[in-house]
């Protein structure tokens, strides 16, 4: 079988990529030049150092070894739409976006163009073939789990996808890279937003958005002015520290009115919600046999699962929570499970 490996440098990539090879595979490694803004030199996931780790390993490995360049691509398809979700006033995952339109869109498209029958990368989730159907399942390891943000891909993606660590725990991988030879074996994982500056993501929206960011006033529930603000891409739901502000108690960031321009701060008990209304649905499996039904869905990628009802509605799904949950997020993904299966999710706009 050909496979693409989408390769990074990483030792996640590189284990793949070892792995299917010495299954007897014919393995090509691929590489996507992305954008990054120019305070950042290199976008972290495909920078100089990782370009040359990567070829060292395919090197080795004795496979073939690509480098497209999409970074103009990136940058509509996932940096523009960044920017204008935080003016929007709402908080962004451009993860969840760049698995659907880069990696297993772009990337899957130049796989297909390299002959290959499966595109194979270093998430920790796995796939299960069933009725002719493709099941997107969490990864073994829960601390390494990364279903959530694959939940847009559809079945034609799926289809194609290969994830050969997603029965193991990070730390196999790590023995498996060591076996393997692979120098990379202790490299540690990255964590952040790959395209922005050591400021982190306030400092480039600072920058990119020319102007547009206009200070307001902080407010409470009751429309009671509690202070100034720099600008609404400055704040996230469930923000506490960094408000520039002081209160007598801890108060926390509720809600970013757009129409308004305020930022809406409450106490630790205004922060809990038991419906959620989620918007821009996407379902890998057929919906119909869970709605009014319980599932189990996740709000944020660092948040633990919790039990609700789902129920059609107009703007597309709710989520009536069996016990209150925290700092619900417009722009953030909620992905819908039953049990270790992901069913879809969408966009929280509420």
């Amino acid at each position: 079988m050909r496979i693409v490996v989408g390769m990074s440098g990483g030792v996640d990539s590189s284990v793949v990529a070892a792995k299917l090879v010495e299954e007897g595979h014919d393995v090509i490694g691929l590489m996507l030049r992305l954008w990054s803004e120019p305070s950042c030199k290199d976008n972290r996931c495909c920078a100089p150092e990782a370009v040359e780790q990567a070829r060292m390993i395919a090197g080795d490995l004795g496979i073939p070894f690509y480098v497209l360049d999409y970074k103009q691509q990136f940058k509509e398809a996932i940096v523009d739409p960044f920017v204008q979700t935080y003016l929007a006033g709402e908080t962004p995952n451009p993860c969840v976006l760049c698995n659907q339109k880069i990696r297993f869109g772009a990337m899957m498209d130049e796989a297909l163009k390299l002959g290959a029958d499966r595109l194979a990368t270093g998430h920790y989730a796995q796939l299960i073939e069933h009725e002719a159907a493709f099941e997107l399942h969490k990864g073994a390891d829960s601390t390494k789990d990364q279903s959530y943000v694959l939940y847009r891909l559809s079945q034609a993606q799926l289809r194609r996808c290969l994830f050969p660590l997603g029965g193991i725990n990070k730390t196999q991988t790590r023995e498996l890279a060591a076996k393997y030879g692979l120098e990379v074996a202790s490299k540690p994982d990255s964590q952040d937003l790959c395209f922005v500056g050591e400021d982190g993501y306030r400092g480039f929206l600072g920058r990119a958005t020319s102007g547009l960011i206009k200070p307001g006033k902080f407010v409470d529930t009751d429309g009671n002015i509690l202070g100034d603000h720099h600008g609404l891409p400055f704040y996230t739901v469930g923000q506490r520290r960094g408000l520039g502000i002081s209160f007598p108690q801890p108060m926390y960031v509720l809600a970013l009115d757009s129409d308004q321009n305020q930022v809406v701060l409450g106490k630790t008990a205004q922060r809990f919600t038991q419906k959620v209304v989620v918007s821009d649905l996407l379902f890998q499996q057929d919906p119909e046999p869970f709605w009014g039904k319980e599932i189990s869905a996740r709000i944020r990628y660092n948040s633990s699962e919790s039990l609700a009802t789902i129920q059609s509605h107009a703007d597309g799904a709710e989520l009536i929570f069996n016990e209150p949950v925290a700092d619900v997020t417009p722009g953030q993904a909620a992905v819908f499970y039953h049990q270790d299966m992901v069913i879809g999710g969408g966009k929280i706009k509420e």
